[in-house]
C-alpha cells in the first residue's frame, strides 16, 4: 500500500528535526513550499503540518509560519502509571491474563483513533490485569504497527503494553476520557462481577513524537476501583497532579 502524500510530509519533517537540521524554534517550509516539493495540494500540506501542531512537534504562530516545537519535559506530561507498578507500590500480588494478541484490520473508530485509513492492519491486545488474583482492569488496545512493529512478539506476562511502548514510542502527550458504563456480558465474565455492577471506562490515546502509538480501553470495576487527584492552588493559578 502506497504511503499518503500527507504521511510522507510528516515523515520528512521528523526527519529533518530527528537528524538535527532543523533545531527547536527552527521555521519549517510552508504549506506552498511543501505542497510544491511532495506535487501534492495545500490541503494535503495543511494536513501533514497541522497534525504534527496538534501531535506538539510543531508550533505556528499567526503571521510568522509554524516552527519546530521545543521537546516537553518528562515532568510537564501528564502522568499515565504502570497498573502492575501500582498495584506492587500497594504491597499486593500482580498478575495478568492475555486473552488476544493478534493483528486486526481497523474498523471507522479505530481507524480514525489511530489516524490510519480504514482497513489498515493494526496491532490488537485484551488482557486481563489482577491484583491478588481478582481482576482489576481489562485493557483493550489497538497499536500503530509503525511505531511498534515487534509488538505481537512480546511476552505481556513480562511487561505491560504499557510499559513495552513507552521504551520503544516514548510518550509525549496523551488524551483520555472518562465514562460510567454498564459492563457486557463478556465483560462481566473477564471481570468476575455481577450484572448489576457499573464499571469505569477510560479511553486513552497516546502519542510519540511521530504520531499517535494506541488507542486504549480500560474497563474496571466499580467497586474495586476508584481516581482520585491533588490541586495546589498557588497565585490564583490551578496545578494540577
Amino acid at each position: 500500500m502506497a504511503t499518503p502524500k500527507f504521511a510522507e510530509i510528516k515523515q520528512y519533517i521528523i526527519g529533518c528535526i530527528e537528524s538535527g537540521e532543523w533545531e527547536e524554534n527552527a521555521r519549517v517550509p510552508s504549506e506552498n513550499q511543501l505542497a510544491e516539493l511532495f506535487v501534492c495540494s495545500r490541503m494535503t500540506a495543511r494536513r501533514a503540518l497541522t497534525e504534527l501542531t496538534d501531535n506538539g512537534v510543531l508550533e505556528r504562530s499567526q503571521g510568522l509560519g509554524t516552527f519546530v516545537a521545543g521537546r516537553k519535559s518528562q515532568s510537564s506530561m501528564l502522568a499515565i502509571r504502570n497498573i502492575a507498578d501500582e498495584i506492587k507500590d500497594r504491597g499486593h500480588g500482580y498478575s495478568v491474563q492475555q486473552l488476544a494478541l493478534e493483528q486486526v484490520n481497523a474498523t471507522a473508530p479505530i481507524a480514525i483513533a489511530l489516524a490510519l485509513e480504514l482497513g489498515s492492519p493494526v496491532f490488537h491486545s485484551v488482557l486481563v490485569h489482577c491484583e491478588q488474583c481478582v481482576p482489576l482492569q481489562v485493557e483493550e488496545r489497538y497499536v500503530n504497527p509503525a511505531f511498534a512493529p515487534d509488538y505481537l512478539a512480546q511476552d505481556f506476562s513480562e511487561q505491560t503494553p504499557h510499559e513495552y511502548l513507552s521504551q520503544v514510542a516514548p510518550l509525549t502527550e496523551a488524551h483520555h476520557t472518562i465514562e460510567a458504563i454498564i459492563a457486557s456480558s463478556e465483560l462481566q465474565q473477564r471481570l468476575a462481577i455481577p450484572a448489576t455492577e457499573p464499571c469505569l471506562q477510560i479511553s486513552r490515546r497516546t502519542w510519540s513524537r511521530q504520531g499517535v502509538v494506541s488507542f486504549a480501553k480500560l474497563v474496571h470495576p466499580g467497586s474495586r476501583f476508584k481516581l482520585g487527584g491533588h490541586l495546589t492552588f498557588i497565585n490564583n493559578v490551578r496545578k494540577q497532579r
